[in-house]
């Protein structure tokens, strides 16, 4: 038996954990309705992407749970204190959605599409401190793949 997994189910399982803690942990009601947060202004070459913005844990505990649809060119982008690697699951989410995992240039580290209601976890292929989700296919229809930079106020300028 090989042992080269038990990191990932290890981590996989801390996250899944973590986020039934947050879960339990927001106030009552705060998990059964949709948030509305401020959003910034992002561009994907010249594509143009409304992100509102999830900062806080229960913020991005909540994500875009409970929509029943997404703007075309709208998204969140999960804004973390500390680089890590970074899990979701569209626990309530209805909608599909694909996530692009970002470093702190804005670069897209890897990118995973996720099905609505599931409990899959879905991580950065190595520690970031950003994540955007979209709808589903938006990155794919656009030719957004590993290496694409995406630019914006939240990304540090290349040093």
């Amino acid at each position: 038996m090989t042992h080269a997994y038990r990191p990932f189910a290890r981590r996989t399982a801390v996250a899944w954990l973590a986020g039934l803690v947050l879960s339990l942990a927001l106030p009552a009601g705060a998990q059964d309705r949709a948030q509305r947060l401020p959003a910034v202004e992002l561009r994907a070459g010249f594509h143009l992407i409304r992100a509102e913005v999830a900062r806080t844990p229960e913020q991005r505990a909540i994500g875009l749970m409970h929509r029943k649809e997404l703007g075309a060119n709208d998204g969140m982008l999960f804004v973390f204190e500390q680089p890590a690697t970074q899990c979701f699951w569209m626990k309530n989410t209805l909608i599909p959605l694909s996530i692009a995992f970002l470093d702190d240039q804005g670069r897209v580290v890897n990118i995973a599409d996720m099905q609505p209601q599931s409990l899959d976890s879905h991580c950065s292929a190595r520690p970031v401190r950003f994540a955007l989700e979209m709808n589903q296919g938006w990155f794919a229809r656009r030719g957004i793949e590993p290496g694409f930079k995406l630019d914006g106020p939240p990304f540090a300028p290349a040093r």
